[in-house]
């Protein structure tokens, strides 16, 4: 009975998501930008040319199908713009394209829902061992109380590499068994015809694991840690062929990956040779008189940009104040943390066992992490484009198979306990995905549509990332003050050095300076208000310009969090303040009353040692 509650519940959130991926229309979002639209056009070249290459059909199919260009596709060259290929791995397009073909708008979400299905259905049943009659349960506490679920509504490769992850480690550690392979136990070092069928099925098994981790590893190098478990996982009695057959099916792959680039894109990788990327403001190579050419190539966009490993390209140091910050915002990141938004991780630590060399699946996820630390320290989880952190969603399947230890007895009958635990205590972080999962991402509420309000409140504002902004808004400089908008109502005036304050009159932000600063002056255009109230700071004196401006001193908390920023030039000291202008005081105020659909016209932030005096000067 237990079993199959589980399998019920599992199936039906499986059914449920595929639904909502068949009834799914991408083109209610207002963009398809950077990997989305290199993926799908490079997908759809497969599914109608045939081929990896860019042309000015491709651009055009694309418009017919989605009525829209493309932003921000990536696009690269080895010979000056004489052939032209997508500048993103294969595998991804490549799984997608059949779909594409029978379902261009509709395709990629279906794919991504089954490949999904297939890799939870594989978990479930390699860890029916270990978990019992739970494990599906534990499965689908996986997926949908974490933002995987999620994932199969963007046309992004991290969720088909976290596919590739979960079967490669259900073939490695789970109960899949071929013919006269009895469950996991490995099987006599002596095998002849007798054992000619489940010989077969070693092989298979080993070389279809190597081949899913060689994808994984080949789209993003970081991921090839996840051989080492892989390999200690091996059954000692049958390690050699185990080893070889693993490492055969990653070799084959590998090879020929790195041939495919080379005949179709001029380099080994498809992160070589001159890249740039192309939006409809600044056009596409061959949609325009001039061609396709090389010409066109160099002209579309003034500065090709370099290829990603290029001199000068690897080259990167390690700051230690700075990577703390990052492992704090890591773990509970507004945005990015793995705690909030992969909470079901715990699960499988709970579980945690060595054997079979599992402690390797925890350092491999550790040393990837690492390395993106290390290397992208200003983009540990993605970019601007991301739903939470997708770079560690290809290494989360690894705390999953963690779980090694058989829940028996009591235990066992309880084992059910641990995913609805689970399930309550993320629901407060991913309840906007699990009401509005297929809503655009990025809505009008201070940042990425899945941030909750509790998630707001209560984690930290991850400072050292440079893409993190709220909709519409974009971070200001004036003299030696830089200034981060942290609310929607709050928009930067394009060439002014100012913030618009919308009718809501409240706002966050956050000031950094090259040097510890003690008071902010907030200044008001005419018609200014009389009050202020503020957070992360407390008030000082108050000026009133003869023109109706209004000046509001803020004594700073000794608060600070002080790091490197994305920009160079050493560390800076951040501040996090937030005002708000009560309703009380715009009655009578030196300006005027300010309605409750007007906007106060502009403001803007200085630095000052002392009480402000007069008129503000500008708006």
């Amino acid at each position: 009975m237990r079993a199959a509650v589980s399998w019920t519940v599992l199936g039906l959130l499986l059914a449920a998501l595929l639904a909502a991926a068949a009834t799914f229309d991408h083109r209610r979002w207002p963009m398809l930008v950077g990997d989305e639209a290199v993926y799908l056009m490079q997908a759809q070249s497969l599914a109608w040319d045939l081929d990896l290459a860019y042309s000015a059909d491709d651009l055009r199919r694309f418009e017919e199908q989605w009525g829209r260009l493309p932003e921000g596709v990536i696009l690269q060259s080895s010979d000056g713009g004489r052939s032209i290929a997508y500048g993103k791995p294969v595998f991804y397009s490549l799984a997608l394209a059949p779909f594409l073909r029978l379902a261009p708008i509709r395709g990629a979400p279906v794919a991504n829902t089954l490949f999904l299905a297939l890799a939870a259905l594989a978990a479930a049943w390699a860890l029916r061992r270990p978990l019992g009659a739970a494990a599906p349960l534990w499965v689908a506490a996986y997926v949908f109380a974490s933002v995987t679920f999620a994932h199969v509504f963007w046309v992004h490769a991290d969720l088909f590499l976290f596919c590739l992850v979960t079967g490669a480690l259900a073939l490695a550690y789970g109960g899949v068994a071929g013919p006269g392979e009895p469950g996991t136990e490995p099987l006599p070092e002596v095998w002849g015809d007798a054992q000619s069928e489940s010989s077969r099925w070693f092989w298979l098994r080993w070389g279809a694991c190597g081949v899913f981790l060689a994808m994984v590893a080949a789209a993003r190098p970081f991921y090839a840690t996840l051989l080492l478990p892989a390999a200690l996982a091996v059954p000692p009695r049958r390690r050699r062929a185990g080893l070889l057959a693993l490492g055969a099916g990653a070799a084959v792959l590998l090879l020929a990956w790195v041939g495919t680039n080379l005949a179709v894109r001029g380099t080994w990788t498809s992160y070589g040779g001159e890249r740039q990327g192309f939006y409809s403001h600044t056009g596409f190579p061959g949609d325009g008189e001039a061609g396709s050419g090389s010409a066109q190539w160099q002209e579309t966009v003034p500065g090709v940009g370099a290829s990603w490993i290029g001199p000068g390209k690897l080259d990167f140091d390690l700051d230690l104040r700075q990577s703390a910050y990052n492992a704090l915002y890591f773990v509970a990141g507004r945005h990015v943390g793995v705690l909030p938004y992969f909470l079901p991780l715990l699960l499988g630590l709970v579980a945690f066992r060595a054997r079979r060399g599992r402690w390797a699946l925890l350092a491999a996820a550790a040393v990837s992490m690492a390395l993106f630390f290390y290397v992208r320290p200003f983009n540990i989880y993605g970019g601007g484009g991301s739903l939470a952190n997708r770079y560690f969603l290809p290494v989360y399947p690894v705390f999953l198979f963690a779980a090694a230890a058989p829940l028996k007895g009591a235990l066992a009958r309880r084992a059910w306990v641990g995913p609805v635990v689970v399930a309550v205590a993320a629901a407060p972080f991913l309840w906007p995905l699990w009401t509005a999962p297929r809503a655009f991402p990025f809505g009008d509420r201070g940042g990425p549509a899945y941030v909750s309000d509790v998630a707001r409140r209560v984690l930290p504002y991850e400072t050292t990332q440079s893409n993190l902004k709220p909709s519409g808004s974009e971070d200001v400089r004036i003299e030696e003050l830089w200034i981060k908008p942290l609310t929607p109502g709050l928009k930067s005036v394009p060439g002014r050095g100012e913030l618009a304050l919308g009718p809501e009159r409240r706002a966050s932000l956050l000031v950094g300076t090259p040097k510890p600063l003690e008071t902010l002056v907030l200044g008001f255009s005419a018609p200014g208000p009389g009050r202020l109230e503020v957070d992360g700071g407390s008030l000082g004196e108050t000026a009133f310009g003869a023109d109706g401006t209004s000046a509001f001193e803020v004594h700073l908390d000794k608060t600070w969090i002080r790091h490197r920023m994305w920009w160079g030039g050493g560390d800076v000291y951040l501040y996090p303040v937030s005002f708000r202008v009560p309703e009380s005081s715009l009655e009578g105020s030196s300006g005027g009353g300010l309605g409750p659909t007007e906007p106060a016209g502009g403001w803007r932030v200085t630095a000052a040692s002392g009480r402000p005096k007069g008129s503000i000067p500008g708006q």
